[in-house]
């Protein structure tokens, strides 16, 4: 086993984005919302995710259904399910991916 270390790379305005571990079967990263208002825009991706809230308050979409969680909270994005987020409290959420999102293994995407 090899450990590598990623660095944190920004996405969207007040949000950071650091892949903490993966491989091809597997990806875990974390979103860092820094203020108020930061948002994860809606896209989707063939990629199944799980995303647990670490800490902090998000206002979600997902498939249309719009649902606001909390520190400790999880649930799961089907593949290609239209999906964004707004940040209501700063805090962190740690998403993971199967299979990997490769797009992420460069700092420009």
């Amino acid at each position: 086993m090899m450990l590598t270390s990623y660095p944190e790379v920004p996405t969207d305005p007040g949000v950071t984005r650091q892949v903490l571990s993966e491989r091809p079967e597997l990806m875990v990263v974390a979103f860092r919302f820094q203020v108020e208002g930061a948002e994860g825009r809606l896209h989707s991706h063939p990629h199944v995710q799980s995303t647990y809230v670490e800490s902090g308050r998000f206002a979600f979409t997902v498939g249309g259904e719009s649902f606001e969680v909390v520190a400790g909270q999880s649930f799961v994005i089907p593949s290609n399910e239209v999906h964004g987020c707004r940040c209501l409290t700063p805090g962190t959420l740690i998403d993971t991916f199967a299979p990997r999102r490769d797009d992420f293994l460069t700092p420009t995407s």
